[in-house]
């Protein structure tokens, strides 16, 4: 598991330099911020438009970043805000012709990218690649539902009382 770990923080320093999503940036020829990236993406992927606090959820992080980051988006073009046909009250966001051209931009990038460095790899492996990550994710997602409050599965998780 040890170096699972250390294998899994290198990969993820790799992808999450400001020097590589510059990088990005230059070679698809659009310009926005790292914290960015992730969220248009979803919102790319997604088959209807989203609520702030479902993007929230399913980025994992607080409600404010989402917001601060779809004005920013907003402002650059790549998203709108439409009405909740459910509930008038609300705004939906989803990605504009701009946004869903710079993802699939970005995409392009970084697939060149794995393109040449994985170019000695046979087809095999980058295959069983492909399945074991996704299914090492899926594991990951499996257990963080059983992950309380305080880090702990809900077996181990202390009693808010005490």
């Amino acid at each position: 598991m040890v170096e699972l770990e250390r294998a899994l923080a290198r990969v993820a320093y790799l992808l999450t330099r400001v020097r590589r999503h510059d990088q990005a940036m230059v070679q698809c020829g659009f310009s926005m911020d790292r914290a960015s990236v992730p969220l248009l993406r979803l919102l790319a992927d997604a088959d209807e438009p989203m609520r702030l606090g479902e993007l929230a959820t399913r980025l994992d992080v607080e409600a404010p970043h989402v917001s601060r980051q779809i004005q920013r988006l907003e402002k650059a073009g790549y998203v709108e805000r439409v009405a909740d046909p459910g509930d008038r009250r609300a705004q939906l966001v989803r990605p504009t012709a701009s946004g869903r051209s710079a993802v699939e931009a970005i995409r392009q990038v970084m697939r060149g990218w794995m393109r040449d460095a994985l170019a000695e790899w046979d087809t095999e492996d980058l295959e069983a690649l492909a399945r074991l990550n996704h299914r090492m994710v899926d594991d990951f997602l499996d257990h963080a539902e059983v992950i309380g409050d305080y880090g702990a599965t809900a077996r181990e998780r202390p009693s808010r009382s005490a």
